[in-house]
């Protein structure tokens, strides 16, 4: 196995020793990641690149009736049905009001062997940051306005918090399930 080669020091330059030296060379190897960040409701939100398909301007959305509130309806990509969320609507919001800024973010998720495209309506996206994995702290127990189990981490960023959205949780199974199902809805109606 493998030793630390490179000495740790502490801010002050002192050497440290032992498992001071081990921690202070794993946090400066702390993997940085790539996040999206986007303005819903007056908040800073994020989700990992690795998840964002493509960014599209918001307009052609198709209403489902008899849908939960969140579910704003679905969209034709190049041919594809894919469901529309609401994230303010999905976080006991109201709905997102569309304006200039507003997009919808397609957003690739898997389960398994399946791929599911899935549009989350937000009202403007702001930019891709990088985050190492030191400056991301845990999702608080209260003071959020959404479900703590929604929240992968805080990003600290400038100062400032992002939140940083367990995106698998927020479009859980169950839920894909059900937008599958509406999906096949539309589908099913395009070609009746």
């Amino acid at each position: 196995m493998g030793q630390v080669v490179q000495q740790a020091t502490s801010p002050g330059g002192k050497a440290l020793a032992g498992k001071a030296a081990v921690m202070a060379a794993a946090g400066n190897a702390a993997e940085i990641a790539q996040y999206l960040t986007f303005l819903l409701s007056g908040e800073m939100y994020a989700v990992g690149i690795l998840n964002v398909k493509e960014i599209i301007e918001y307009g052609q959305l198709t209403e489902i009736p008899m849908m939960p509130a969140f579910i704003r309806g679905v969209i034709n990509l190049r041919g594809a049905v894919v469901p529309v969320i609401d994230l303010a609507a999905r976080f006991g919001g109201h709905q997102t009001e569309s304006s200039r800024r507003t997009c919808i973010v397609i957003i690739e998720l898997s389960n398994g062997d399946e791929h599911h495209d899935i549009g989350v309506v937000v009202d403007a996206v702001s930019e891709v940051l990088e985050v190492s994995g030191a400056d991301i702290e845990p999702a608080p127990a209260f003071g959020a306005k959404i479900r703590a189990d929604f929240i992968e981490g805080m990003g600290k960023i400038g100062g400032k918090f992002v939140i940083i959205l367990d995106i698998q949780k927020v479009l859980s199974v169950e839920e894909i399930a059900s937008l599958a199902t509406v999906a096949d809805r539309s589908a099913e109606a395009g070609t009746a």
